[in-house]
């Protein structure tokens, strides 16, 4: 009798032992815990060189009615710079980099930044332009030994390279300065700079004062600035990148049906008039959908950078885009 008894123990031990194996086996398929529930959403709100949409969410408060319901806080971190919002990415303080230039993307995830593009923010050749003040300069060949003054890294940088090639020119045949956009403006008027990379109000400004447009992105560059979040984010909360997205597709729509409300909304945000907003917006093509297209571009962006020492790592732009679904 002790001898059944010590034997069903043991076997009541074993299978004991075999389901608690079985349920660990469990809990480790189910994988890490749940993320914790969506508290706060950061994005950044870039006004320039002529955001129109993400002016027309503030002013209508898209975003914070659309999470307001899932009782989401929406703040809007104060950053502007590409290579800033990409930092703020890397280091968990930001989740959307709403309108972020191709540039800095590609950097940034050549660099090892867990990036994600989800949408194209805008296109805009034609608000990205090459200005002077001598219209002695009229092509590529004239601009030879000049000095050139604007961002480095960006995409006016890249237009100035490829009109330059148009010339069979390269970047070294002439001095490049680099300054941001409304210091190369008035590096330009005051002399000191043969010519200047000028995007958005700024082209406005220049012209004002004097200066007259060489050549714009047309041909050259489709201009590219996506929409980018952090891939942790995207993988923990693909609900929340999904509204933010339907948010902007809304504020899109309010353009179309009200336009004159849209510019109105700008021109109070910029110091622009209505009327001078409702001149360059037809630059812009916000259309969020990514296309071949602009992968193709994204691809003649990272060439730009690899070919002119910005950038080191070449990557596949295919593997850095996500579809939101």
């Amino acid at each position: 009798m002790k001898k059944i008894l010590t034997l069903v123990t043991l076997m009541l031990v074993v299978f004991s032992s075999l389901a608690g194996c079985g349920g660990g086996n469990k809990a480790k398929e189910a994988g890490a815990p749940a993320p914790e529930k969506l508290k706060e959403l950061r994005v950044t709100y870039v006004k320039s060189p002529l955001n129109i949409p993400l002016i027309v969410g503030k002013y209508n408060q898209t975003l914070d009615k659309s999470f307001a319901k899932d009782k989401v806080k929406v703040t809007f971190p104060d950053i502007n710079s590409g290579a800033k919002q990409t930092e703020a990415l890397a280091a968990g303080s930001l989740d959307i980099c709403s309108a972020l230039g191709g540039t800095s993307a590609i950097l940034a995830a050549s660099n090892g930044v867990d990036l994600k593009i989800v949408g194209i923010f805008s296109r805009a050749p034609k608000a990205f332009n090459i200005m002077v003040k001598d219209t002695a300069i009229k092509s590529p060949q004239d601009l030879k030994g000049k000095k050139v003054a604007g961002p480095k890294g960006t995409i006016l940088h890249q237009i100035l390279v490829a009109y330059l090639a148009q010339g069979g020119l390269k970047e070294s045949d002439v001095e490049f300065v680099s300054l941001g956009i409304p210091e190369s403006v008035n590096a330009l008027m005051s002399g000191k700079v043969d010519a200047a990379l000028v995007a958005g109000a700024d082209v406005l400004r220049a012209q004002k004062a004097g200066a007259t447009v060489l050549t714009n992105g047309e041909g050259l560059v489709d201009a590219t600035i996506v929409t980018a979040v952090s891939g942790k984010f995207l993988k923990e909360h693909p609900a929340a990148v999904k509204q933010y997205l339907d948010a902007i597709r809304s504020d899109l729509k309010f353009m179309q049906d009200k336009p004159d409300q849209a510019y109105e909304f700008t021109a109070k945000e910029t110091g622009l008039t209505a009327d001078a907003v409702k001149l360059m917006a037809p630059w812009y093509n916000f259309d969020p959908t990514i296309t071949p297209a602009d992968i193709t571009d994204l691809e003649k962006t990272q060439d730009f950078l690899m070919s002119n020492g910005m950038q080191k790592n070449k990557i596949d732009i295919k593997k850095i885009i996500a579809t939101v679904k």
